[in-house]
């Protein structure tokens, strides 16, 4: 598995956890990230990877913003410092001022494009009843 396969899932339990506790979905700020949700999205195995991870199906909406990444401390305290791969974009170049920034300040200000979402926003699963959890 690779890193941003990784942090996709641990994204997806974050987002899990967030909507459990009633709080906003979190942010998708990297797009090396993205692009592995983007590649999934739609497919058996990312129905599975949302059941295992976020304990339901995550959908997925176009929604731009700009600010805090407000999920960073709960990343944090499940998993450590946010590695490279968030500071990455779909090339493979890391954004070097936006990472010394993090490491300086332990808060990411970030441009993003999408997030999860929830609740009744979210695609009927689609998978054979005899795979459900």
């Amino acid at each position: 598995m690779n890193t941003a396969t990784t942090e996709l899932r641990r994204f997806l339990t974050i987002t899990g956890q967030r909507f459990d506790n009633g709080q906003p979905a979190p942010e998708m700020f990297s797009p090396a990230v993205d692009a592995v949700w983007h590649a999934l999205l739609g497919t058996p195995q990312y129905a599975d990877l949302c059941h295992e991870t976020a304990g339901r199906l995550i959908g997925h909406a176009a929604t731009g913003g700009r600010g805090p990444i407000a999920w960073v401390t709960a990343y944090e305290e499940a998993y450590g410092t946010l590695p490279e791969i968030w500071f990455t974009d779909a090339d493979g170049n890391v954004d070097q001022e936006a990472i010394a920034h993090y490491r300086a300040t332990g808060t990411v200000v970030a441009e993003w494009d999408c997030a999860p979402i929830g609740g009744g926003d979210v695609a009927p699963d689609r998978r054979p009843e005899t795979t459900r959890r």
